[in-house]
């Protein structure tokens, strides 16, 4: 064996290591306990897929799904269009364009907890006394007290978090976009929208394709934000999956049951991905 073959072994084995004791072990015991009746601690039993068949019939499992989905479709939505927008500003010609690049960047170096806190703060105190001052009826209470409308504060806090990272993609795309490009178009009487979506938006596809994927994978797997904003209240309205595998799973004595259903959650981030990515890249061939 050759040293430089030694040496990629070398320095490849470790991460291979963690990757199966952190990654492939757990996903293999997750699979075991969600077709037993473990609840997380004493001995189990088999039960074969009756977990599986609950979860299809248990209400709080699909209002999970259904606020995650809506939750997950709204933001990917908003991000990227804003994240779209400050890309443009950003990368045109304006003063202190590094400064900017910098400031905006800030909310994605928080942790999400963080953040969470942040805003439960500002939803709870500061916006209430806004709303009294204006007279404002709605804005006079938390809206993460209302069960109608605390899933918009969450939206608004992952969305202002989530912004900085997807505004850096849609940069490094633009940049790859040549000016001879824009020269063609200019000389051909193009508007600046034609110029963006007959032009622009058809050479940044693939990074749109990264951004889509990326964003809905995150968002369904959201947590940290709901965790430190609502705890998935008011009256579970903003139980994310993640919350609800996390909290009955290890509070609840359901371990093995929410096993199962983190299996079928994995399956459908899964096929979700490989719908977009299916999709969008069709979209890229075309263009």
């Amino acid at each position: 064996m050759s040293k430089q073959k030694k040496m990629h072994i070398l320095f490849t084995l470790p991460m291979v290591l963690m990757f199966l004791v952190f990654h492939t072990f757990p996903l293999v015991r997750g699979l075991m306990y969600s077709v037993t009746d473990f609840k997380g601690f004493g001995s189990y039993d088999f039960v074969g897929i009756a977990n599986y068949i609950e979860l299809f019939q248990d209400e709080r499992v699909l209002n999970s799904y259904l606020f995650t989905f809506k939750f997950a479709i709204v933001c990917t939505i908003i991000v990227n269009i804003i994240s779209m927008c400050m890309a443009l500003l950003l990368n045109s010609k304006i003063r202190a364009k590094g400064f900017f690049r910098g400031m905006y960047f800030l909310p994605n170096i928080l942790g999400g907890l963080i953040v969470g806190y942040i805003f439960n703060y500002i939803f709870t105190f500061l916006v209430p006394e806004l709303g009294k001052m204006i007279g404002s009826e709605t804005l006079s209470v938390s809206i993460l007290g209302n069960t109608n409308l605390a899933w918009i504060g969450v939206v608004i806090v992952v969305a202002w978090q989530s912004i900085a990272f997807n505004t850096i993609i849609y940069i490094s795309g633009l940049q790859t976009v040549p000016q001879d490009v824009y020269e063609a178009g200019a000389i051909d009487g193009a508007t600046k929208w034609k110029k963006f979506w007959k032009l622009t938006f058809p050479l940044i596809a693939p990074f749109f394709t990264i951004n889509m994927v990326l964003c809905m994978r995150n968002f369904l797997m959201v947590f940290d934000q709901i965790m430190s904003l609502t705890n998935g209240g008011p009256a579970q309205s903003t139980e994310s999956i993640s919350m609800l595998i996390y909290k009955a799973g290890m509070t609840a004595d359901q371990f093995g049951y929410q096993s199962a259903n983190s299996v079928i959650y994995f399956v459908v981030i899964v096929l979700i991905s490989l719908f977009q990515m299916k999709v969008l890249n069709k979209r890229e061939v075309q263009l």
